[in-house]
């Protein structure tokens, strides 16, 4: 006779839906062995140094409950001898999705608890995927970056297997790193220690940031000493105060949630890919604003200095009463300032000349924070203004040296491949080959009546050109003079506007008005589709 099994219907189906019952809490276990990170007594020595962790970090910088982790489970499982899970060494790379301000972006950094983040195995692969999804998905990079390369023995230290090392038809780690500058916005921060492996991937971005806790090294004291003899500290090797000079970093914050505004900021201008123009938002400062300290700001006597950012806070848009320009890299080249900002609702790349440095004249440092800057517009497909203050290049036995002529040829060059709408606003000197690198192709060029343009500038020119004459008068500094006031009169922007040699002669009142309605049409014209930014060679 047949028998009904013992089990009800509903038990049976029960029973059924528990077959994976074991192995889900293993799963379970494992993600929350994972996020203890390094162990407890790691994470309070991370905390004791003013430093947050990783997944700290992630949560700080996201928009809330949007991180997405991807490989949470990889890792390396412990089991004692009755093959239970007893422990798990996770990666010490953490990636993932997540959100800034509502736009999806690809998150990720090196877990400092474990390891001092020097890469293990999964850490590693972690690590160099982050810039493949970036590449795949066509989102934002966003590295957060603490921690060191690989140990002389490599990631791994069991040496009783084989093969060893990558296979020989692998792609570089390297080639997707040099892929994502070109497609995809890359934004990365120093938040304590970064060398080797993890410094490189750091300065392959398109905005850096550090702490003033952080150091940037491409080795540590220890090896520095044991191969060079000198005995520094991370700081005297790679801190603040040597990379923002040096140019391997763009800014610094004064701690980590600042270093997390800045990259809020800084995306808030971008596209999400080469692919896509930058979003106009809703603008409230009027376009037609005109303020009257633009009319006073440069001085008469040409041998004053003037603050340029004066002259950008007031012509760019206001949000909440508060300037929206934003500058990148301010103490490398520092006599060229670069920043981004809006006009009308617009993202805009900004240059300027700072005559506080050098006059403001073309070093080779300066030439080079050009030439990036110029090359990262064109790659995300962002309109420039150049407020010109241009007396052409630094000289010197010092500039000769740092081959400021072959770096200030290459950022002229960058500035004619440039395919964006470019506006120059001549404030006051323009002159040489240097002044070439502020007036982009089909520029739309704004004269002030402060502006000067010539092969030289009147006080050096003179006294070459002149010298036998000034030389042989009775009275040589009066000749001087009479000669520099004679030639002012060819320097004035008066007859360029006659000649139509600019576009318009301006009060500089009215630059906000004039580049905003500019602007409008200039972007309105564009029905070619956005794509990636590719260069010839340069000098």
């Amino acid at each position: 006779m047949f028998r009904k099994d013992k089990l009800s219907g509903s038990s049976l189906q029960k029973s059924r839906r528990m077959v994976w019952h074991e192995e889900i809490n293993e799963i379970k276990k494992r993600r929350t062995l994972s996020k203890k990170q390094g162990g407890e007594e790691s994470v309070k020595k991370h905390h004791e140094k003013g430093r947050l962790t990783i997944r700290e970090r992630i949560d700080c910088l996201l928009d809330s409950k949007t991180f997405d982790e991807l490989g949470v489970g990889a890792g390396v499982p412990v089991f004692d001898d009755n093959n239970e899970l007893i422990d798990f060494q996770p990666a010490n790379f953490v990636l993932g999705f997540g959100e800034v301000a509502a736009r999806k972006v690809i998150i990720g950094g090196e877990d400092f608890t474990l390891k001092g983040g020097s890469p293990n195995p999964a850490g590693l692969r972690k690590s160099v995927y982050a810039e493949q999804l970036a590449l795949q998905y066509k989102i934002p990079l966003v590295r957060l970056h603490e921690g060191g390369g690989g140990a002389v023995g490599g990631t791994s230290q069991n040496k009783n297997h084989r093969p060893i090392g990558e296979p020989v038809f692998n792609m570089s780690r390297f080639y997707s790193l040099a892929q994502a500058l070109g497609v995809v916005p890359v934004v990365t921060a120093a938040l304590g220690p970064v060398a080797g492996l993890p410094a490189s991937r750091l300065v392959a971005s398109h905005f850096s940031v550090m702490t003033k806790n952080a150091a940037v090294l491409i080795a540590g004291p220890q090896v520095v000493k044991r191969a060079l003899g000198k005995d520094l500290s991370k700081e005297q090797l790679g801190g603040p105060e040597v990379h923002l000079k040096s140019g391997v970093i763009n800014n610094l914050a004064e701690d980590e949630e600042d270093a997390f505004n800045q990259i809020r900021t800084f995306l808030s201008f971008m596209p999400d890919n080469a692919w896509q123009r930058p979003k106009r938002i809703v603008c409230s400062d009027p376009a037609n604003r005109r303020d009257e300290e633009l009319a006073s700001i440069v001085p008469k006597n040409s041998r004053q200095p003037f603050q340029m950012r004066k002259i950008i806070q007031h012509v760019i848009d206001l949000e909440k009463e508060e300037t929206t320009f934003f500058e990148i890299g301010q103490k490398f080249g520092p006599s060229l300032i670069t920043g981004l900002g809006r006009m009308n609702g617009h993202s805009v790349g900004i240059i300027a000349n700072d005559c506080m440095y050098y006059a403001g004249a073309m070093t080779s440092s300066a030439a080079q924070k050009l030439r990036k800057f110029v090359d990262f517009c064109n790659s995300f497909h962002l309109p420039v203004l150049s407020f010109v203050d241009e007396p052409g290049f630094m000289i010197g036995p010092d500039s000769e040296s740092a081959g400021t002529i072959r770096f200030g040829t290459e950022a002229i060059s960058a500035v004619m491949q440039s395919r964006v709408p470019w506006a120059s606003i001549q404030v006051n000197k323009a002159f040489g080959v240097a002044a070439q690198a502020h007036f982009g192709p089909q520029a739309y060029v704004l004269s002030w009546p402060s502006a000067k343009t010539g092969a030289l500038p009147v006080e050096g020119g003179v006294a070459v050109a002149f010298s036998r004459e000034i030389a042989a008068s009775p009275n040589p500094e009066q000749r001087q003079h009479e000669l520099e006031d004679l030639l002012a009169t060819s320097q004035s922007p008066f007859p360029k506007s006659e000649g139509f040699s600019v576009h318009e002669l301006i009060d500089p009142r009215d630059t906000r008005p004039k580049l905003a309605a500019w602007l409008d049409l200039a972007i309105g014209s564009q029905t070619e589709p956005a794509e990636p930014f590719f260069a010839t060679m340069r000098p």
